[in-house]
């Protein structure tokens, strides 16, 4: 029985990874099961034999899924069992996906689908950092045409030290968290946060990074030799012209190049001009030759004006829209557009503008997190939309994208750099960003209008945070043009991808994907400094509408008050079935919660108007306040006893009003003096040591009578009881 083959590794701190194939999933193309510690992911990859007539790209499909089974953990929901995917593993899957089409042969184009699973966790090890090694190797060791390997590696600042794939405790000190993939000789792939880091120590954990990656690429062709090798299938995808490739060449080359060169901002204008060459050029052919034909001139013009704006970038220095290669296009902003929101700002950077909102809210508002790896709540939320008309489109709204996920989250994870503690702030905050116009650069525009947007709010965030899209330009022979702040057609034409988002301070993310091979690190440095350069200019723009958070939140925003109690008040505050919870926020109109940290009970009360904030408030420090002897209260009587009566000074709390201390006088009873339900003025005279029981007195705030004489205490009476049967038993004793 063949139970496949295992081939193993080691990191540079010991650790061991493995890769297994042969012994699972057989009948899929090409599968593989990763391991390190308990953390297992099996990787498969599926291919069609051939292409769908017609298409000219590469359908890739890449799912990432945790399966709940593997963490010991039942799904959460009514069914129980593991849905649609999670926007963690959307995120993961985007990974995947990033650092696997580039490394395909251009003109392969049969639907390719690749899936990775996490079948065990382990709660030390980040799967993300292992699923590029997973999915590398399944292709690897399939027939599947593939110009890898590649692998995907995490590396993170510790301490000083960069370390590859960090255990998820160790990650909690980080200030560099990147994913890295790339091949034996390219980058391919970034993406991470960091702590307003600099240039310099960011290209360094890529360095690192890239490091570790050869190694595992090399791991990955020994697997291959182990078992014996693999043949790729042979696939013929394309039908081409070549005759009429050179002819489309010939004759719309140069219009396509000058008008790369007029330079015309207007993107649509842009657009129709170049479109027309193509027109012009088709009006040499009949209907029945445009029939044949027709598909094949759309391709080949595309190749040519793909070129002829290269080219002219290249040789010109000059743009699509005019501009230098450093310019950064014009910026307007605007905060306290929507008047109703608790924040809010315009961000607009040539043709693309975001309009954002911000939203506070408190405990109850928090997103609850139910992963397979990770559980718990997130306290900061920031979701990004792309509806069709942004680029002029008629297109349904069906709902949340991959893309609008992956451009979100990088946002998010920019923005929450800058955001104070916890400690400073007690809001759950939700950032909305809709783009309005889209050319290009709009998760950029998300985190500056971000930053814009909580400034207006009045969260005191650290620093304003502002993002950038960097562009390359190359012709593989050493001349290359970087560009910043580009176009969306400069993106679709050019050979790197690169946003960088950060404060005056450092960087605190990034997303690069790179479509090039053989990118040095000298032009990446430079990139990266171009980017920050272009990152203060567009600080600066911003901060001549707002520099400083406000100094207070909206009128309408909620506030919310956070008190520390004593634990022993935890089960007062919220009531026999949470009855005096509920009545408090019903009756102050506020939103009360109160979870136990580090033996203390944090009560956090969420209110839209003073007067309900100062009645929830009173009510709480009523319950859990404790009575100080010396201190007057306003109490209510309870109830009357012979000996005197039970007032009310806090809920919940009595005390006892002897008789002998509501009034200088000797009382018989309190008939007439005192009733059930009356208010009345006393003050705490003592404690009892050993049942706490509280000793009121009325009469010390009365003026004392002229002459009165304070009668001296009245003896123990355990005392008087004793001395009084000694006596009895005396007088009964006989005499002898």
């Amino acid at each position: 029985m063949n139970l496949g083959t295992t081939h193993t590794f080691q990191l540079e701190d010991g650790r061991t990874i493995s890769i297994e194939t042969g012994k699972l999933a057989k009948q899929a193309d090409g599968s593989v099961v990763v391991r390190m510690g308990d953390c297992m992911l099996m990787a498969t990859v599926c291919a069609k034999q051939d292409a769908v007539p017609g298409v000219d790209f590469l359908p890739l499909t890449v799912d990432y899924q945790e399966k709940y089974a593997g963490a010991g953990r039942f799904p959460g929901g009514f069914f129980k069992r593991e849905a649609r995917l999670s926007e963690y593993e959307i995120l993961i899957s985007r990974i995947i996906d990033r650092a696997l089409r580039p490394m395909f042969p251009e003109d392969y184009h049969a639907d390719t689908q690749v899936m990775v699973t996490l079948i065990s966790a382990d709660k030390e090890v980040m799967p993300d950092c292992l699923v590029g090694l997973a999915a590398s190797a399944a292709i690897s060791v399939s027939d599947i045409p593939f110009n890898g390997p590649i692998s995907e590696v995490r590396v993170a600042r510790i301490d000083g030290k960069m370390v590859i794939n960090p255990t998820v405790s160790s990650l909690e000190k980080a200030d560099i968290d990147l994913i890295v993939a790339g091949s034996k000789e390219n980058i391919v792939m970034v993406e991470g946060e960091m702590k307003e880091v600099s240039e310099a120590d960011m290209i360094e954990a890529i360095k690192v990074a890239h490091d570790a990656i050869k190694k595992q690429c090399d791991v990955q062709l020994e697997l291959v030799a182990k078992i014996g090798g693999v043949t790729k299938r042979e696939y013929s995808h394309e039908v081409n012209d070549d005759e009429l490739r050179e002819r489309v060449k010939k004759e719309t080359y140069q219009k396509a190049y000058e008008v790369a060169l007029k330079g015309n901002p207007n993107k649509k204008e842009r657009g129709e001009a170049f479109k027309a060459i193509v027109d012009e050029f088709k009006t040499q052919f009949t209907e029945e030759e445009l029939a044949e034909k027709e598909g094949l001139i759309k391709k080949y013009y595309h190749e040519t004006e793909y070129y002829a704006v290269r080219d002219a970038i290249l040789n010109e220095g000059r743009r699509l829209d005019n501009r230098s290669l450093t310019q950064v296009r014009s910026i307007w902003t605007e905060v306290n557009y929507i008047p109703s929101a608790h924040g809010s700002a315009v961000f607009t950077r040539g043709e693309t503008q975001s309009l954002t909102t911000v939203t506070l809210g408190g405990k109850m508002d928090e997103q609850m997190i139910d992963g397979a790896m990770f559980e718990g709540s997130n306290r900061f939320i920031l979701h990004y939309n792309f509806p069709g008309f942004s680029t002029g489109e008629v297109r349904p709204n069906r709902g949340t994208g991959r893309r609008e996920v992956g451009h979100g989250n990088l946002a998010m994870r920019s923005i929450k750099q800058a955001l104070p503690s916890d400690a400073e702030n007690p809001y759950t905050i939700r950032i909305v960003s809709d783009i309005l116009e889209s050319n290009g650069s709009s998760s950029m525009a998300t985190v500056c209008a971000g930053s814009l947007a909580l400034m207006d709010a009045g969260v005191k965030i650290k620093s304003t945070v502002a993002g950038i899209a960097m562009g390359l330009i190359s012709d593989g022979k050493g001349k290359f043009a970087v560009l910043s702040d580009i176009l969306g057609d400069e993106d679709h034409l050019g050979d790197m991808d690169f946003k960088v988002t950060g404060t005056k301070n450092g960087i605190c993310g990034c997303q690069m994907d790179l479509k090039v091979t053989g990118l040095p690190y000298e032009v990446l440095a430079q990139a990266l400094e171009q980017a920050r350069q272009g990152r203060l200019h567009i600080i600066g723009e911003m901060e001549k509408t707002i520099s400083q958070p406000n100094a207070d939140y909206k009128p309408h925003a909620p506030r919310i008050v956070e008190l520390i109690i004593d634990q022993e008040f935890i089960g007062a505050v919220i009531g026999p079935g949470g009855k005096i919870i509920q009545e408090i926020q019903r009756e102050s109109g506020t939103t009360v919660t109160i979870e136990e940290k580090d033996g203390k009970g944090v009560v956090q009360v969420v209110a839209t108007d003073k007067v309900g904030m100062d009645k929830a408030l009173g009510r709480i420090k009523s319950i859990v306040a404790v009575p100080e002897v010396g201190t007057v209260y306003e109490g209510k009587v309870r109830s009357i006893q012979p000996y005197g009566a039970f007032v009310e000074i806090m809920p919940g709390k009595d005390g006892l009003l002897h008789i002998s201390e509501v009034a200088y006088e000797r009382l018989a009873s309190l008939d007439g003096i005192l009733k059930e339900g009356d208010m009345v003025s006393v003050k705490l005279i003592g404690v009892e040591d050993k049942t706490g029981k509280l000793k009121l007195s009325r009469k010390v705030l009365m003026p004392k009578p002229e002459g009165y004489v304070e009668r001296p205490p009245a003896p123990p009476r355990e005392r008087r009881e004793g001395g009084g049967d000694n006596r009895r038993r005396e007088r009964a004793r006989p005499e002898n």
